[in-house]
């Protein structure tokens, strides 16, 4: 289990060495537990979190599913809340993980929301 942990971080370092974000183009990155996803819009050039979303808010009680259903639906959420804020593009931090599954549907939501990346 230690040598999973340990290869997805190292995985993440080698990510977050090219992935930088900013005010105009923050870094949408992704945390996946085993019941939920959450999803941040981050600055990293003042280090300030700018918007989230996860599939734990109250607001997302009421969508029903299975769990890339739910990760979809959150990354409609924050695209539409991006796209109030006047953030239009950002760059995917995808944090180590595959690019399948749960984190796949929260990108996909999050380009039918209006991001672009």
């Amino acid at each position: 289990m230690l040598k999973r942990q340990q290869r997805r971080k190292n995985i993440h370092y080698r990510i977050r060495k090219a992935v930088k974000g900013t005010a105009e183009r923050p870094r949408l990155s992704v945390f996946r537990s085993n019941k939920q996803i959450y999803a941040q819009l981050i600055d990293d050039v003042t280090g300030n979190t700018i918007l989230a979303a996860s599939t734990a808010t109250k607001d997302m009680q009421s969508v029903k599913g299975k769990k890339a259903e739910l990760a979809k639906a959150a990354g409609k959420a924050l695209a539409e809340k991006a796209v109030q804020a006047g953030i239009t593009a950002v760059v995917f931090d995808r944090s180590g993980y595959l690019y399948h599954g749960r984190v796949k549907s929260l990108a996909d939501g999050a380009r039918e929301g209006g991001l672009q990346f």
